[in-house]
């Protein structure tokens, strides 16, 4: 079960991100709870994959609306990297990013198992 302890030590800024929530732990919670399972993980690197880089950045930025505002700091500064990189269009090999992003992804999924 998701903690602020547990995302304290994952990296969130978890202050910046309940104080989002009005400082309601249980909704902050409930909101983080369901990152892991967020389409647009699997949508970037399905689009990044396929080469269609406008959909991967939409994708992306997606993403990072949503770890911005409950400040999920690792998740979140990761993607915004990829995003600046897709919004460019830059020819690039978007493995090592993705594999981050996804092992990042893994890893908050476990704290909220």
């Amino acid at each position: 079960m998701i903690t602020i302890e547990k995302l304290n030590s994952f990296g969130a800024n978890t202050t910046e991100g309940l104080s989002r929530c009005f400082n309601k732990e249980d909704l902050y919670l409930k909101l983080v709870a369901t990152i892991p399972s967020q389409e647009h993980f699997d949508k970037l690197v399905e689009a990044v994959d396929n080469g269609d880089l406008k959909e991967g950045f939409q994708a992306a930025h997606a993403l990072k609306g949503v770890l911005g505002n409950l400040s999920l700091s690792p998740l979140y500064e990761k993607v915004c990297d990829i995003t600046e990189l897709l919004r460019v269009e830059t020819d690039t090999d978007y493995t090592p990013l993705l594999e981050e992003i996804t092992s990042l992804r893994n890893e908050l999924k476990a704290l909220c198992d």
